[in-house]
């Protein structure tokens, strides 16, 4: 779902690079151009300058949308696109993969329960199911209550008459068929969500949403931002859900494994699926998030896949530690759980999280990240994470000594002997292997790396025209010199049709104006690795999908600190 793919960039892809987008926010192709010389970020495309950046949008805009030049592209001045590196079929495979995944783990913990049950093991039928249900039942509750607010109370069932107050609003002609559409939406959501089902739904409804924003040429950005709400949200559900169910289910079959001193094909299928399933949630979820900001370089599909290997060593390293010693130690084990969480939660707590829009639910998430961090590293907050991870590895690398240790110390020779030297070396080389791909993972295809991926010399056009999200931030280089900022302004197509940055409009704007008003969020911008506001807040969510109905212009969002716009439709508010 790249809004930007890391490939390009400006004046740094090897002589023809430029504005590229990928996956399903790939809405426009363009031919390959060379670059422009200055390396400046918020360059105008048409006049190549940075001083109009703001002042050209609604020029680029209106002949963008009508198929032509710019009207200030004159004296050879030509749009600079990169041809797309992520294709649609991408991001459908990635979300098809998804989909097999989240079958394929707890199809496998659902078989093996049926099979404790069968074999007569009451014990291991019960904790195996228990950590399928309860947090299944968990994340659909959570599910069915963002639908809820998300179409009632102003929100999409307003407007697409799914409400009563929405049909008597809109002045529906045909009121038995409204409230029969009324039904048929709540029973079909409420028939999914009862059967457990609520996260195949959204990651079916994201996959035909960014077809749709690939595929349809009216209402584009609808299409868009509906499937960025979507898939945002089925990645916080698969979250919340893999590391209250896949986490301690991989735990249990190998704790389990290694009492029995015997491993089933079933126990070995199920603890593999659980595995990939976290490894692969984090690295989703690490890649929609980056996707989803504008102040930030996206991620690409090369680098999601090292970023799922990296976290799969890492985790199983952690997993096979902690199930060698409560094989032994069940509530030593269960104490050193409490222990490690709560100490984990203070030091999130203390760094300062701001992902929520409350105070109870920043708790409940600081509390959930301690979970995660009982297993795996996880990015909480703004700025350089070189030392974090480093403390954080190195307790984890202590951890795991004295538990696998400990284990080793107090086994049954007669009954470990077969594989105690392979599980020592297991835990100790996943680890080393992990930390050797999050190594490979950060100098060579992470979002940041200056040297492979540097920010592209923006198109305000291509931008704009697709309400994509503006460039990314980066560290400006060595900004236009007077002289050709001088020479730029002076011709004369620019001047009619750029508006320098700083100057007022004019009480009369022309006829071709078609640059809409702004929704003013009167609340500082959240810092990554937060989510924008605009996704976690859902009354915020609400008011932009009821203008996604109603207008059919574009309009830009602006947060309190800071001009970096979103372009989505046209409509004047303030929130």
């Amino acid at each position: 779902m790249a809004a930007q793919s890391d490939g390009c960039g400006g004046g740094g892809c090897g002589g023809k690079s430029g504005t590229s987008y990928g996956g399903f926010a790939q809405l426009y192709e363009g031919d390959v151009e060379e670059p422009l010389d200055s390396a400046a970020i918020h360059i105008c495309q048409c006049c190549r300058t940075s001083a109009c950046y703001w002042g050209c949008r609604s020029a680029c805009l209106g002949s963008l949308l009508g198929g032509g030049q710019p009207s200030g592209g004159g004296g050879g001045v030509r749009e600079t696109h990169c041809p797309p590196r992520e294709q649609l079929w991408l991001d459908c495979l990635w979300i098809v993969l998804a989909l097999l995944v989240f079958f394929w783990d707890v199809g496998t913990d659902l078989c093996l329960a049926a099979d404790y049950y069968s074999r007569r093991d009451y014990l291991w039928f019960g904790l195996t199911l228990f950590f399928v249900l309860v947090p299944s039942v968990l994340v659909q509750i959570l599910s069915f209550r963002w639908f809820v607010q998300d179409y009632t109370g102003g929100g999409l069932g307003v407007v697409e008459g799914l409400t009563k107050r929405g049909a008597a609003g809109l002045g529906c002609v045909y009121p038995g068929r409204d409230r029969l559409r009324l039904a048929s939406v709540w029973l079909w959501q409420a028939a999914i969500h009862i059967l457990q089902l609520g996260q195949v739904w959204r990651y079916i409804r994201t996959l035909y949403l960014g077809i749709q924003s690939r595929r349809q040429r009216e209402h584009q950005r609808r299409w868009y931002w509906a499937m960025m709400f979507e898939y945002a949200d089925v990645n916080m559900l698969r979250l919340l859900e893999t590391f209250l169910e896949s986490a301690p289910q991989l735990v249990l079959q190998l704790c389990i494994m290694i009492q029995e001193n015997r491993a089933e094909t079933l126990q070995c299928v199920s603890s593999l699926a659980s595995l990939l399933s976290l490894a692969w949630v984090l690295a989703s979820y690490h890649k929609l998030l980056r996707d989803s900001r504008d102040d930030q370089r996206s991620m690409s599909y090369r680098g999601a896949l090292l970023h799922l290997f990296w976290r799969l060593f890492t985790i199983s390293s952690r997993v096979l530690s902690l199930a060698l010693f409560a094989s032994l130690f069940h509530l030593y084990f269960g104490i050193f759980v409490v222990f490690h969480w709560c100490a984990m939660a203070f030091w999130v707590v203390h760094g300062g999280t701001d992902f929520c829009m409350s105070k109870w639910e920043e708790v409940l998430f600081n509390m959930v990240v301690g979970i995660v961090y009982i297993f795996c590293w996880f990015n909480v907050k703004e700025g350089s994470t070189r030392y974090r991870m480093v403390a954080y590895y190195s307790v984890v690398l202590a951890e795991n000594t004295i538990l696998t240790g400990l284990w080793y110390a107090y086994r049954d020779p007669a009954l470990t002997d077969s594989y105690a030297v392979p599980a020592l070396c297991g835990v100790y080389l996943s680890f080393a292997g992990g930390v050797l791909v999050m190594l490979l993972y950060y100098g060579f295809l992470h979002p940041a790396t200056g040297h492979l991926h540097p920010s592209p010399a923006s198109s305000c056009c291509a931008q704009l025209l697709w309400g994509l999200p503006l460039p990314p931030s980066a560290p400006p280089s060595a900004p236009p010199t007077p002289a050709h900022l001088a020479k730029s302004q002076t011709e004369e197509d620019v001047a009619e049709s750029c508006l320098p940055v700083f100057q007022v409009r004019s009480v009369a704007p022309p006829a071709s104006k078609m640059e809409g008003p702004l929704i003013k969020i009167d609340m500082p911008r959240k810092r990554y690795p937060a989510w924008d506001a605009h996704y976690v807040d859902r009354r915020l969510r609400r008011t932009i999908n009821i203008l996604q109905y109603i207008t059919p212009a574009a309009v830009g969002i602006r947060y309190r600190d800071g001009p970096l716009l979103y372009e989505l439709l046209q409509y004047e508010s303030s929130l």
